[in-house]
């Protein structure tokens, strides 16, 4: 079941720039807002990201370090 989120005490500099976003993209704030924040929920944290590097070294598997830099360095390209 879908939930909802409430924002408090959101500045007006903030707001306004989120509105001027959403209607950039021809989206009410409400989608504008369901679809960013789904997309910051997809992608993982840095601490995520170093328990899953932690959990293939354990297994034997491992993670070059070029292959976690470039992870890291994509997850940092896709954030805003």
């Amino acid at each position: 079941m879908p939930k909802n989120v409430q924002i408090r005490d959101l500045d007006d500099e903030t707001y306004a720039v989120l509105r001027r976003r959403a209607a950039d993209e021809d989206l009410s704030l409400t989608q504008y807002l369901r679809r960013e924040l789904s997309k910051w929920a997809s992608q993982p944290t840095m601490e995520e990201l170093l328990a899953e590097s932690d959990r293939w070294r354990d297994r034997g598997g491992g993670v070059s370090r070029e292959a976690l830099d470039a992870a890291i360095d994509e997850m940092r390209a896709t954030r805003p």
